[in-house]
């Protein structure tokens, strides 16, 4: 198998929209199907027995095979930077699909999340095979096979990794950032877990919180294990370091704007999500930080109450609206996007990867309806 980076006919600037870039479109889909097709491959190898465990392989499905595969092109595209496409290469480069699904799974039943890509959240499945009449049980029951099963997939990615053919000084070089990347992911949850709105963080704080639970984790960890995979030398790997970081970043700053604005359709999550659970957001702090004194005080006591229903919902949108915070949070990743890609002047980058990273950037932090 033979997957080759963007080639340098592209359209060179970074302006234009990913969808309207020549030839991307086309190998984003190749690289995210063959990613999938792989992560698949794997799975029909460690089938879970169905009379055991009911349900369980559409779960994982769900949260193994449903996503955009992001970090895995990410993790492939560091491998290209110093690198000829390579079958092995992709192949440890899918492994982050599991370990993406280990950390969806787990987040849902953190979160108490009812959807998951538009479809029931893998606790809520499991609950519904609980065999006796108890409410609360049967959600214990869910949440913890939603666990398990996430701790499985913890093990397979690794396993899947370990296996994917790689030659061993490639192996080598990957292992410490896999596991930094691995613990740096579950401190960020647990951050994730104290972050409440209601104890009033700055944005330097949320913003760090947002790095280690999302931003990093999506494109520089991914970025930086393949580039050492490929070998690459301090250089290349300083300016994907730099490039990543700023596109995590700026791809937390647009989720968060969908966790608030964005619809179930397009997120897959109920849209009450975000200010439902007393997040402390880019976009709620943003908006406590800028709103006028009788914008600040309304808002602040209706994401104090214990429980919003639709109407204190919608009014917070509003609120958050008129503060100005999206058009603040919207300038934050234009910045960010701006930084990434200047970024790229400082390392040696064939114009095919190169182009392939800008639109990465344009993909995964454009305005979605």
């Amino acid at each position: 198998m033979s997957i080759a980076p963007p080639g340098p006919a592209w359209p060179p600037t970074p302006t234009v929209a990913a969808s309207d870039a020549i030839g991307f479109d086309d190998w984003r889909a190749e690289v995210r199907g063959r990613v999938l097709g792989e992560v698949v491959d794997f799975l029909r190898g460690v089938r879970i027995d169905g009379s055991l465990w009911p349900g369980a392989e559409d779960v994982l499905r769900q949260y193994a095979t449903g996503g955009k595969g992001l970090r895995s092109t990410f993790m492939y595209l560091g491998w290209l930077c110093g690198a000829e496409p390579d079958v092995a290469a992709l192949r440890a480069a899918a492994s982050l699909e599991l370990v993406h699904a280990f950390a969806l799974l787990q987040d849902d039943v953190m979160d108490d999340a009812v959807l998951r890509r538009g479809e029931p959240a893998a606790h809520v499945r499991f609950s519904r095979g609980y065999r006796h009449d108890d409410a609360a049980a049967a959600l214990r029951f869910g949440e913890s096979a939603a666990i398990l099963l996430g701790d499985m997939c913890l093990v397979w990615s690794e396993q899947m990794l370990r296996q994917s053919g790689l030659e061993a000084s490639a192996s080598a070089r990957v292992w410490p950032r896999y596991d930094a990347m691995r613990i740096e992911l579950a401190i960020g949850q647990y951050t994730d877990l104290t972050n409440d709105v209601r104890r009033r963080p700055t944005m330097d704080d949320v913003l760090a919180i947002a790095r280690a639970k999302s931003g990093n984790y999506t494109v520089a960890r991914p970025l930086q294990l393949g580039a050492a995979m490929a070998g690459c030398g301090d250089d290349v790997l300083n300016m994907l370091t730099r490039y990543g970081t700023r596109i995590g970043e700026a791809f937390q700053l647009r989720d968060d704007l969908l966790g608030i604005f964005g619809s179930a359709a397009v997120t897959g999550k109920p849209e009450d999500s975000d200010l439902g659970q007393h997040k402390a957001t880019t976009v709620v702090v943003a908006a406590l930080d800028a709103a006028t004194p009788a914008i600040q005080r309304e808002l602040s006591e209706l994401v104090g109450r214990p429980v919003l229903d639709h109407a204190a919902l919608e009014r917070c949108r509003d609120l958050i609206d008129a503060s100005g915070a999206p058009e603040r949070v919207e300038a934050m990743i234009t910045d960010r996007v701006d930084e990434a890609l200047h970024a790229l002047d400082d390392g040696p980058l064939a114009p095919g990867r190169r182009t392939a990273l800008e639109q990465m950037a344009l993909l995964c932090t454009a305005r979605q309806q």
